[in-house]
């Protein structure tokens, strides 16, 4: 689909040209950036439950429709940009449109919400002419990566009606077989196509990005770690908890989990790099901090409670990030900022 003999932004201008039109006239892009500019950069935020940071309370637009996006009052965009203004950077937020189970698509169509709620529009209308700086994460729920925790977990698939989306993979498949599944011919055919559409979904938003707002440097944050190297830590429920990290789900099976999530992140650095974008590496920094790590565990158990109620009754973290997860993804995505501002 690419032509490697052309630069990444030849490439965006080209497709954009093909795409939207002929007759368009599209922006020159900028130069390169040289200080960290006194004046507030023009910021806008997208993403899904990563970015809204889903289990972490108060929510935003707890009014409106948009409260079902869970979007976290403080959540890591937030934090990065109280990060940056303590070292005398401004970003000036024009839009933080992350919203829980938001698939890439969802950044140029409107996305439905749970339970009839409504809907949203696509998060590429925040983006304006004059954006200069457009961060996010999207990837997981393209791959499907409910379905797969669904596929290897008996009590998640009985979870029925929760705010937790999607089917098994394969119903028919006893859970605790997961692991042979996505070993198996159908279970990798499956992942394969899944990881393809992730790429060519993030080609697309970045080309849309590009062409929304022509000056702005694009970040794609990855996904922090799951699954330790070490699984045998995922046997001992965390400080206080009765629930294993992982619930139900075989400990043979959490190696394979660990590298589903990490061709994700691949797949997302190489879709950034072939496209001239930003990449944050969450995944290389937070091997210490997985669902597994006890007090230190960046990342909520499956079935330990977040900080959010529905009808009075706790919902899961659903292995999202918790307050320290939160800190660890603003920290790397406020240093990466720092960095583009100053290049």
């Amino acid at each position: 689909m690419r032509k490697t003999t052309t630069t990444p932004r030849a490439r965006r201008l080209a497709a954009a040209t093909v795409a939207l039109g002929s007759f368009l006239v599209l922006a020159v892009p900028a130069g390169t950036a040289g200080a960290a500019p006194a004046d507030p950069v023009k910021t806008v935020f997208f993403g899904d439950s990563y970015t809204a940071n889903f289990g972490i309370a108060p929510v935003n637009n707890q009014d409106n429709e948009r409260g079902w996006c869970f979007q976290a009052t403080q959540n890591y965009p937030a934090v990065a940009t109280g990060n940056l203004a303590d070292k005398g950077i401004k970003l000036d937020v024009q839009s933080d449109v992350s919203c829980g189970g938001a698939r890439v698509e969802h950044f140029w169509k409107e996305q439905e919400l749970p339970f009839g709620a409504g809907t949203v529009p696509a998060q590429q209308d925040a983006l304006k002419e004059d954006t200069q700086l457009a961060v996010g994460s999207l990837g997981g729920n393209t791959l499907g990566f409910t379905s797969i925790l669904k596929q290897c977990s008996a009590k998640l698939r009985g979870d029925e009606g929760t705010l937790l989306p999607g089917y098994p993979v394969d119903p028919d498949k006893p859970a605790g077989e997961c692991r042979e599944f996505f070993e198996s011919e159908d279970g990798k055919a499956w992942l394969d196509y899944q990881l393809q559409r992730v790429e060519g979904d993030l080609e697309e938003m970045l080309l849309r990005a590009s062409y929304r707002a022509p000056d702005a440097e694009r970040v794609l944050v990855g996904y922090p770690r799951l699954v330790p190297q070490d699984t045998t830590k995922c046997l001992t429920a965390a400080p206080g908890q009765t629930e294993l990290p992982f619930a139900d789900i075989p400990q043979d099976a959490l190696p394979v989990l660990d590298q589903i999530q990490k061709r994700l992140d691949d797949v997302m650095k190489k879709a950034a790099a072939d496209d001239g974008a930003d990449y944050v590496d969450l995944y290389d920094h937070t091997g210490n901090n997985t669902a597994c790590d006890g007090a230190n565990r960046g990342i909520g158990g499956l079935l330990e409670n977040s900080k959010l109620e529905l009808l009075g009754q706790p919902i899961p973290w659903y292995a999202h990030p918790n307050e320290k997860g939160r800190d660890l993804q603003a920290q790397h995505v406020a240093t990466k900022i720092e960095q583009i501002l100053n290049r």
